[in-house]
């Protein structure tokens, strides 16, 4: 499942994302979700989310 759509994403939930640096090359991080930082219901990129280590990108894959 992809992370474009915001009512997917619930606190603690798996995700990989991207970090802004990591954007170029693609690598995923991998951690849980504290946050959700993007009020829309969707975005084309990917919902921008605080993993619970601090670490700030955008959900590319949401683990179930």
């Amino acid at each position: 499942m992809n992370g474009q759509n915001r009512k997917d994403i619930t606190p603690g939930t798996s995700v990989d994302i991207v970090l802004k640096a990591d954007q170029r090359s693609g690598k995923l991080t991998r951690g849980t979700v504290k946050d959700i930082l993007t009020n829309s219901s969707s975005h084309p990129h990917g919902i921008k989310v605080r993993l619970t280590d601090g670490q700030v990108g955008r959900v590319q894959v949401i683990h179930k």
